[in-house]
């Protein structure tokens, strides 16, 4: 057997998400010696336990697919190193010696696209099989709820940040500067999902025989008649419960 198939045949395998957890579980207890900034490092982490457990909770109720799993694995991982030292000081340029030359440090931003990139599918494949999304809002939706997510992460950010205030604050805020930062974080997290919400989309075209009918029945109204005043006086006109 050759090392492509063993790998795929581990990845097919419902034992995949278990090994995901592990190797994290591995990963984490690895960047967790002795990091530079330790309040900044369990605030960090606050989100990030609150997500496990939330993962955890959901897979024998709501197993994803393995390839969300791990995407989500791999953004994980990226976080976790960027926790150890705090965002704004990841000696990345120390590791890749002449491939970087900026005075900013932008592992932050690497991770903000790699959020968009790696969570897009994840989303896609809850509101696939949650709420039945089809055709243009199978891709729309996850997208929008990306966005949306990373606008909410720099606003629990700010407020974290000026909650705890002082030099933790602002390490844990990590502008570095930049007034627009939060703005450039969001844009990049919406690149990285529209990355991967339009390479699935065009898998999808390629391979799905009823691409084209599905995205035009989507963008029909399964209930022709408006809601607000008109669903309000229907309600008003109905009988009340006994």
């Amino acid at each position: 057997m050759s090392i492509f198939a063993a790998v795929r045949r581990a990845f097919c395998s419902p034992a995949w998400p278990k090994a995901l957890l592990g190797l994290f579980a591995a990963w984490f207890a690895l960047w967790a010696v002795h990091p530079p900034h330790l309040q900044d490092f369990v605030l960090e982490h606050v989100l990030t336990l609150l997500f496990v457990i939330v993962l955890c909770w959901s897979y024998r109720r709501f197993r994803l697919s393995n390839v969300s799993y791990t995407a989500i694995f791999a953004f994980m991982a990226l976080h976790v190193v960027g926790a150890h030292y705090t965002y704004s000081e990841v000696p990345y340029r120390e590791w890749f010696p002449g491939l970087f030359d900026s005075e900013r440090n932008h592992y932050d931003r690497l991770v903000h696209f790699s959020f968009g990139l790696t969570m897009a599918y994840p989303v896609r494949e809850l509101f696939v099989r949650f709420a039945r999304a089809r055709g243009f809002w199978a891709y729309y939706l996850p997208l929008d709820v990306v966005m949306s997510l990373s606008m909410v992460y720099e606003l629990l950010e700010w407020a974290i940040a000026v909650i705890v205030g002082g030099d933790v604050g602002q390490s844990y805020l990590g502008t570095q500067g930049d007034e627009w930062d939060a703005h450039k974080d969001m844009a990049l997290a919406t690149l990285g999902g529209l990355i991967t919400i339009t390479i699935t989309a065009l898998v999808n075209w390629r391979c799905n025989r009823d691409f084209a009918a599905d995205l035009s029945a989507s963008l029909q109204a399964a209930d022709s008649e408006p809601l607000g005043e008109v669903r309000l006086r229907q309600l008003r006109d109905q009988p009340p419960r006994n």
